[in-house]
């Protein structure tokens, strides 16, 4: 495993990310996977291989010098897809499955919500809503959202 400067990141032609290590191995598709995503996004990110072997490992992205940064940033928005979930619109049905209306920080959306359960409490305000094909949409903060919002989640939790 490598420490924060014993490694080069650059893309190939195809797109891959390449790790090369200290010894100057390439390591062709590496993946970057935080440790806490949510919790801590910009501390603890493992570099790893196709197998999940890790390669390298980042205390802190701001440890890096800008161009491999901006590549594990980069890497990172491209792998990892959780829209930030600001406002409920309208809900289908109070029974489930049912159609919610949302808005994103990424833009207005509808989804189908299967059950309860794919609503889960993460902390105090935190919460997490899987949709049925698999999308997380994030609540950062319950309290912040607006009182139409905060009542239609309220029936569900």
């Amino acid at each position: 495993m490598s420490a924060v400067a014993d490694f080069g990141l650059h893309r190939d032609a195809f797109g891959r990310l390449v790790l090369t290590d200290g010894t100057g191995q390439a390591h062709v598709g590496v993946l970057p996977v935080r440790a806490f995503p949510i919790a801590a996004p910009d501390e603890g990110v493992s570099l790893v291989d196709a197998d999940g072997h890790e390669l390298a490992w980042v205390p802190r992205l701001d440890a890096l010098d800008e161009p491999r940064r901006a590549l594990l940033a980069e890497a990172l928005q491209q792998r990892e897809f959780m829209p930030c979930l600001l406002r409920v619109k309208a809900v289908s049905s109070f029974a489930t499955p049912s159609t919610w209306e949302v808005d994103t920080d990424r833009g207005s959306t509808r989804f189908v919500l299967k059950g309860e359960e794919d609503i889960r409490r993460l902390g105090p305000g935190l919460l997490i809503v899987n949709d049925a094909h698999g999308v997380q949409y994030l609540i950062r903060d319950l309290q912040a959202m607006d009182r139409h919002s905060r009542k239609l989640l309220d029936r569900f939790l």
